[in-house]
């Protein structure tokens, strides 16, 4: 045996008996820890860490609030006859609804919508003498993140309804060939969702200039103009995805200013799903327009902060007004002998419970 065998044979024992304390010498303790390492081959920690870490970055956000649809209906002769209706938030896949308060002058009534099944409250009342109707509904919502992997499911009868145009969401335009250009859809349709995501999101801007036709969630005006709010992102998305027999549909409702506290909510927010994988998809590009780091978070995922009201176009309310379909149902829609009225006060508030 020579020499330099043997002391590689002493190292191995030395390693595997581990160093002992000579008698007599006090031996120290030790504390061990973990020592996280990263493996860039496989793209993931390597330490037995790692599972909890991806059980915490799966755990939906949820938020708890009030919110505050209120207001009046104002600019109205005093004494005048009006006819109110008011959208009503309810449970969705996302949204809880905790409790609701609800102060209309006289006596109101609560129903469905026939077409996607929205919830109404309508009630008819007499402007006071400062021509003004006020309303009030307070909720007490619990509201999560959507996240990838976690949304929800395609109900089959509601396939074709939701590949259906509408008056200003049509699927005979051929929008597709400006929006899409030379792009080829994949044919998995949650990969198409995304190519399609993307083109809406690289044609548009956010920006809604004072005098420009913007929000009316017109998805040919859309396509011609480039710009416009969440109403005409949103719409022109669902034009692309019916045009090629994806089903997508229109969701309406308000944002939840990310500052946990309380204040003013100014007006309505509005974003799209599509169905892929016999699953709803949420999207929301004008999110994204805004604020590009979160471009890849908004395809499949929605944050917390916000309340759904109604899904849809063209809407027949109910009781079924005067006045022709109505385009969307997020502020109170009004008749005034036959006719739309469209002046009202806003006063939308939150308020988060913990």
């Amino acid at each position: 045996m020579n020499h330099a065998f043997t002391i590689l044979l002493l190292a191995i024992l030395l390693l595997i008996t581990g160093c002992q304390a000579e008698p007599g010498e006090q031996q120290t303790a030790t504390t061990s820890k973990t020592v996280e390492t990263y493996d860039s081959t496989a793209s993931k920690f390597t330490d037995s860490q790692q599972d909890e870490k991806l059980k915490a970055a799966k755990i939906r956000k949820i938020r708890e609030f009030r919110f505050i649809y209120a207001g009046s209906i104002s600019e109205l002769i005093p004494n005048t006859e009006v006819s109110i209706w008011l959208p009503v938030a309810t449970d969705t896949h996302e949204q809880q609804i905790l409790n609701r308060e609800i102060n209309v002058p006289g006596q109101y009534v609560i129903g469905k919508e026939e077409n996607f099944g929205n919830t109404i409250l309508h009630f008819s009342a007499t402007a006071n003498k400062e021509g003004e109707v006020p309303f009030e509904i307070v909720y007490h919502i619990s509201r999560k993140e959507s996240l990838r992997d976690e949304e929800e499911e395609l109900v089959e009868v509601e396939a074709e309804l939701f590949k259906t145009g509408t008056s200003f969401v049509p699927t005979d335009k051929k929008l597709s060939v400006d929006v899409l250009g030379g792009i080829k859809l994949a044919d998995h349709t949650l990969t198409a969702g995304r190519q399609i995501y993307d083109a809406v999101n690289k044609r548009m801007r956010y920006d809604k200039p004072e005098g420009k036709a913007w929000g009316r969630g017109d998805s040919v005006w859309a396509c011609g103009n480039g710009f416009g709010n969440c109403t005409d992102f949103h719409s022109l998305f669902i034009s692309v995805c019916r045009e090629q027999q994806i089903p997508a549909r229109f969701e309406i409702g308000f944002p939840i200013p990310p500052q946990h506290g309380s204040g003013a909510v100014n007006g309505y927010h509005c974003w799209a799903k599509f169905a892929a994988d016999n699953k709803w998809i949420p999207v929301d590009i004008s999110e994204a327009d805004k604020d590009p780091t979160l471009t890849d978070y908004y395809y499949g995922n929605l944050t917390a902060n916000r309340i759904t009201f109604t899904t849809g176009r063209d809407l027949t309310l109910n009781p079924a007004q005067q006045n022709g379909p109505v385009n969307f149902l997020v502020y109170p829609y009004v008749e005034v002998g036959g006719k739309v009225h469209t002046t009202f006060r806003k006063h939308f508030q939150y308020e988060d419970v913990h």
